[in-house]
């Protein structure tokens, strides 16, 4: 069955179909009907088939399984000078975590029967997008800033996919691809505003438990722009909590760039009222975490929503900070790109400040692989 779309703010419903809206007639972002919430007992990770990847959860998904590399359960590692496991969302086929919306966007996208999908990025989810829309034999067009660096530029060509580039902005990229959508250009395939990218990123977090014995962490600590992965962790343990698997939502920590965390402002201030919602030259945008540079996330509500009721909080970091950490990263072996190391330096910060402490279980994803700075 294809799942119908459904409003959480003003509760319109609307007929699944490749002309289906992208958000409501009030503007909110849609979701799909009906979570599923299984019931059982789970088994142990050591006796699940994982041969699938993520689908090993297909009880757990709104999307059927149509378009896949069989791609998930990235691995989940001590790094012990860190005070945190890291999971390696890195080790995707398409080197970051965004393979885990493309997935169940393109599935969903081949139930409607779309023959075209249109995405907006700053590079990581058009090249997700791009490679599973090949996958599919989906044409793709991804609008893209016009700096985009040429290693992400690439990924999108070489799958066969149509880069679109915007001078300007960020929301400038956003805007194009809105308009290429109501101009009836494709079905928009955006990992911001489509629901069933977030059917995928909740993987995450059922992948997690599972790692953990079926238990939560402590806290985790994310990388946030659009918040693709926060809200699908949120959604994850959520679901896990309704199940009676997990007991709560363990606190959501959303780690942001400076001159682009309107997470920490609507909480905090501009510049964030404690020394740990911001770092020491708050004031200076942090240009090298590309990946998370938004300003108006599609789903702020809903992010707010999560960060409030885990029990977490929101936090941006400048780029001495970031660029420091990341260094740290490559010579512990974690090679990863600038926008992953916004997470880890969070963690230090929260960790400086006494929020989280040596005896806090905390994972930390690492989102997107150095092979994207080349």
């Amino acid at each position: 069955m294809v799942r119908d779309l459904t409003c959480p703010s003003c509760n319109e419903t609307y007929d699944a179909g490749a002309e289906e809206p992208w958000r409501c007639s009030c503007g909110h972002a849609l979701n799909l009907v009906d979570q599923p919430v299984p019931g059982g007992d789970p088994l142990p990770v050591s006796q699940l088939d994982t041969r699938r990847g993520l689908w090993t959860f297909h009880e757990f998904l709104p999307v059927e399984r149509r378009v896949s590399f069989d791609e998930g359960f990235t691995p989940l590692v001590d790094a012990p000078d860190w005070g945190a496991d890291f999971k390696l969302e890195y080790l995707f086929p398409s080197g970051s975590f965004k393979d885990r919306g493309a997935t169940t966007t393109l599935s969903r996208a081949v139930d409607l029967g779309v023959d075209k999908v249109v995405e907006d990025s700053s590079g990581n989810a058009g090249a997700a997008i791009a490679t599973y829309a090949a996958r599919a034999g989906i044409e793709a067009d991804i609008y893209v800033p016009a700096d985009v660096k040429q290693s992400k530029l690439m990924a999108i060509q070489r799958a066969g996919a149509r880069p679109v580039r915007v001078e300007g902005s960020r929301e400038d990229v956003t805007a194009a691809a809105i308009d290429a959508v109501e101009n009836g250009e494709g079905w928009y395939a955006s990992h911001a505003w489509n629901p069933a990218f977030y059917a995928g990123t909740m993987t995450f977090a059922l992948e997690l438990v599972a790692q953990r014995d079926w238990e939560a962490p402590d806290a985790v600590v994310l990388p946030c722009g659009h918040g693709t992965l926060l809200l699908g962790a949120y959604r994850g343990f959520d679901v896990l909590a309704k199940a009676g698997i997990i007991d709560d939502v363990p606190p959501l920590f959303a780690a942001q760039a400076a001159g682009y965390a309107p997470v920490v402002e609507a909480r905090h201030g501009e510049l964030g009222t404690t020394e740990v919602h911001a770092d020491d030259e708050p004031e200076a945008p942090n240009e090298i975490a590309d990946g998370i540079q938004i300003r108006e996330p599609a789903r702020m509500d809903e992010i707010q929503h999560a960060i409030e009721s885990s029990g977490g909080d929101a936090i941006a970091l400048g780029e001495n900070i970031v660029e420091n950490t990341l260094d740290d990263l490559h010579r512990d072996g974690f090679y990863v790109e600038p926008t992953c190391a916004v997470a880890p330096a969070a963690l230090r910060k929260l960790q400086d400040a006494d929020v989280l402490h040596a005896e806090h279980d905390v994972v930390v994803p690492l989102t997107g692989s150095g092979l994207k700075t080349l």
